[in-house]
């Protein structure tokens, strides 16, 4: 059982053919050599030394990679794998005089070995495949013209044009231009994005409309596309708890397989049972090698891993993909995660003209206003059509709202504490008090002399937010809300989505507090936030998820997955995928474990020989490993 999962050598990142995969190749080359002396043989055309002598070259030309995986581990590790009891079965086979058996088992297990390192170096190539997304040249604006370059050479700071239908070379912001761009590749939306002066764009990604002239943030060698797929490399390197177990029991279970083989072989010497045990000896050898077990976790887990990532979704670590799958309660911070982080107009109230009179003289008055709420109004004013009317002596009032001079009168726009300096009854307007148990917030409009209307406002849950907590709930997970807010705008945002529990007026300090006694009473507790104000609570969680990290160092480190895309459906997406990697690495543990009850029995009992059982052992590995591959495709 090779290390591939760790390996780092010439083709741990192979995208050529299969048959052209070196330990592959090699295997193919030596089972020809193999079956054509097997069949020469039959005929008595070879003489037996050079029979053997070919069987001796296919087995040096099939083992080679496994050997010295094999002896690089006994040397440098002080410990005795799987390949050394493979060695010793070879070994003691050729010493017994059954050359055309150690072939046969040499070159089995070198296949087998051969297809487990493709499988993992083809997942290594899919996610390294991403950087040929972005392009090998780039358009570089220099006073004025342009000139193409290495796409290499782009620095930061640096200006380059993009035009429809090509895609971005580096991480960079928008100065001039707006289009449309497809951030599948890094952020796993199925939407194009619109993007204007200003905003972010992201290498790898597609311009679809628009000419964009794009200024550099990061060199070539830093930007998102890259560093996505460092970190998913990393994580696959990263051993969950179950893949470091099996590797610690591996390291007793093989040296005590290769003692009690010697022990067969040596203790019925005496009473002249030696050939029959040390065949059965070496059967055993083969037979026990717990290849499929040692098996069963890594080859889901980096399957898992690089999925996750070409979707979008960065899980930093096998453990992390582990714990997703054991994930009981889920916490989600409510500003930016289950809402979309700004307000917007819900109701409008009218007790003078219409609606649109009222909100077209909330928005008069806000168009100078550089409040949230103020942009709001004017959003939802823009919406409709409104026009605004040109106000004089616009002031803002800190804390309360604003006021300005609109047809002659003073009109007031801002919470109902700001009209508290005049003599009106709003106390008696039982439309606002009715917004206000809604958990929305409200503004009143109004003069010195009268109220015109009222508008309410709120964060309103993302559309996709309800769906995501009923498929949670779907898969027996409680979801909980753990907010800074009011609890009347929280219990209002809760009962809206289906929400079990609310924690509402939480300092950060609290939610920590709040995550340490979730994950007192659950297996595993996911926490999801902005990976930065939320980055305690994190930390905390069993799971810290951290949502919208595309081009954001410190997002990315906060948390232990992080989904590129503001895309709270990932959230239940990287749940499914957890459960999956876990349902089916017990299931190659289970089916590992049934392998080896049944042949060791087998072996000592006399009722296999070593064709069978290198046939047995290394169909197990390779339906071990088709089986892990299930997660890449699920």
């Amino acid at each position: 059982m090779s290390n591939s999962d760790d390996e780092e050598g010439s083709h741990a990142q192979w995208s050529g053919p299969w048959y052209l995969f070196p330990p592959i190749r090699n295997a193919l080359i030596a089972a020809v050599i193999a079956i054509l002396t097997f069949g020469l043989s039959l005929f008595d055309f070879l003489p037996l030394l050079v029979e053997n002598s070919l069987y001796a070259v296919a087995m040096l030309l099939g083992g080679f990679h496994w050997l010295q995986e094999g002896f690089e581990e006994l040397i440098d590790e002080y410990e005795i794998g799987i390949e050394i009891l493979m060695l010793a079965a070879a070994g003691g086979a050729v010493a017994l005089g059954l050359w055309e058996e150690a072939a046969f088992l040499v070159i089995l297990y070198g296949a087998a070995e051969g297809v487990e390192e493709y499988t993992f170096a083809r997942t290594r190539a899919s996610i390294r495949s991403l950087l040929d997304l972005a392009p090998e040249e780039a358009r570089l604006i220099t006073n004025g013209s342009t000139q193409m370059i290495p796409a290499r050479e782009l620095d930061i700071g640096d200006l380059f044009r993009v035009k429809p239908g090509e895609s971005i070379p580096t991480d960079g912001q928008i100065v001039d231009g707006r289009s449309t761009v497809d951030q599948a590749a890094v952020t796993g939306e199925s939407a194009a994005v619109d993007k204007q002066e200003g905003d972010q764009v992201f290498a790898g990604t597609v311009n679809q409309e628009g000419v964009l002239d794009i200024e550099a943030t990061t060199p070539f060698e830093d930007n998102t596309l890259s560093k996505m797929i460092h970190l998913v490399e990393e994580a696959q390197e990263e051993k969950g708890k179950s893949q470091l177990f099996i590797e610690k029991f591996g390291g007793v279970y093989s040296p005590i397989v290769l003692l009690v083989a010697l022990g067969l072989m040596i203790a019925p010497f005496v009473v002249g049972l030696q050939s029959v045990w040390a065949r059965r000896a070496i059967v055993l050898l083969v037979a026990a090698a717990p290849c499929a077990l040692v098996m069963s976790t890594p080859i889901a887990i980096a399957s898992g891993i690089g999925r996750a990532g070409r979707e979008g979704v960065l899980v930093k670590g096998g453990i992390h993909l582990e714990n997703l799958g054991k994930i009981e309660a889920i916490a989600f911070d409510k500003t930016g995660t289950l809402t979309r982080g700004e307000p917007v107009v819900t109701d409008v109230v009218a007790f003078e003209g219409t609606e649109d009179d009222v909100l077209r003289q909330a928005a008069s008055v806000e168009q100078y206003s550089e409040h949230h709420l103020g942009e709001a109004i004017m959003n939802a004013a823009a919406e409709r059509g409104l026009e605004q009317t040109e106000v004089s002596e616009f002031s803002s009032i800190t804390g309360y709202g604003a006021q300005a001079q609109l047809m002659e009168e003073t009109v007031y726009v801002g919470k109902p504490g700001l009209f508290d300096r005049f003599d009106l009854d709003i106390e008696e307007i039982q439309e606002a008090e009715n917004l206000q148990s809604e958990g929305k917030t409200v503004v009143l409009v109004g003069t010195p002399n009268r109220i015109i209307g009222v508008i309410a406002l709120r964060d309103e849950p993302r559309p996709e937010a309800k769906d995501v907590i009923d498929d949670l709930h779907e898969m027996d997970v409680d979801v909980l809300m753990l907010t800074g807010d009011n609890e009347e705008t929280a219990q209002a945002i809760a009962a809206e989505l289906g929400i079990d529990d609310v924690r509402a007026d939480l300092k950060p300090e609290e939610k920590v507090e709040a995550v340490k006694e979730l994950t007192a009473k659950y297996e595993a507790v996911a926490m999801v936030g902005d990976g930065i104000n939320d980055a305690p609570a994190l930390a905390q969680a069993t799971v810290g998820i951290a949502m919208g990290t595309a081009g954001t160092d410190a997002a990315i480190e906060a948390a232990d997955i992080a989904l590129m895309a503001d895309d709270i459906t990932k959230v239940t997406y990287a749940l499914q995928l957890g459960k999956r990697a876990q349902e089916i690495s017990r299931e190659n543990i289970v089916f590992s474990l049934l392998v080896l009850a049944a042949l060791i029995p087998a072996a000592l009992l006399g009722v296999i020989g070593i064709a069978i059982a290198v046939v047995a052992h290394e169909g197990s590995e390779l339906l071990a490993i088709g089986n892990g591959l299930r997660v890449r495709r699920g």
